[in-house]
């Protein structure tokens, strides 16, 4: 599933925001299920629930939040830093390096950026085990943005401010359309990552953003080659 872009799309772009879960490695590769599974574990400990009702309320954390972080931090006051270095304490071997990837970000022109709500040492980990992470001028991550989470508004203003962008000369690859619906409005071209053959049951529920639709300029389940229609 994609519609690729012809490069008069994106010929005035100068910075390139990529997304860095479900994103910059393929969702079938599962790796974030890793971090579902430990955020969990988290709150499980931390309210002493079963793991059921904890997920529960992680999930409920997640789509009243925009992350688990800060549910747990609004309604129990936790230590963002013991959290995020608990739920990425994960196995990255199960992504395979990329260089396709990597040689297709690399022939963008201008400066490549790394955007998420995790924090930087596992967009760095992540990267690297892909070996993209030299392709990137930079991370913004969930520190950087003063702990508020995607898709809020003023993050991305700190994150347009502290990097220099002008969203109207910027594009930004995300797998939650509810995350580029600020990207949208602020004048970036906005690319939608989803599963390879995506069906809407593959996603779970609270992850489904039928009503951001519009948000989105293109729609692919391969950035390669979307990257590459780009610039050959």
């Amino acid at each position: 599933m994609t519609n690729l872009p012809e490069p008069h799309h994106f010929a005035h772009v100068t910075d390139w925001v990529f997304d860095m879960d479900n994103t910059l490695y393929p969702h079938d590769t599962n790796l974030f299920s890793q971090v579902d599974v430990r955020m969990t574990s988290y709150v499980s400990e931390l309210l002493q629930l079963p793991r059921d009702e904890a997920r529960k309320v992680q999930k409920q954390f997640y789509q009243d939040y925009g992350t688990t972080l800060k549910g747990l931090m609004e309604c129990h006051n936790i230590d963002p830093d013991d959290f995020l270095a608990k739920v990425h304490d994960i196995d990255y071997t199960w992504l395979k390096p990329d260089p396709l990837l990597g040689e297709a970000i690399a022939r963008l022109p201008g400066r490549k950026f790394i955007y998420t709500n995790g924090d930087r040492k596992h967009a760095e980990n992540a990267a690297a085990q892909l070996g993209i992470l030299d392709r990137f001028d930079d991370i913004f991550d969930i520190v950087a943005a003063q702990l508020v989470p995607k898709p809020e508004r003023a993050p991305y203003e700190l994150f347009y401010k502290q990097c220099g962008i002008n969203p109207q000369k910027a594009a930004m690859f995300e797998d939650l359309a509810r995350n580029l619906v600020v990207p949208k409005t602020t004048g970036m071209r906005t690319v939608l990552i989803v599963p390879n053959n995506f069906e809407p049951d593959f996603s779970e529920i609270w992850e489904s953003d039928p009503a951001f639709t519009d948000s989105v300029d293109f729609v692919t389940d391969n950035l390669t080659e979307f990257l590459t229609a780009l610039h050959p």
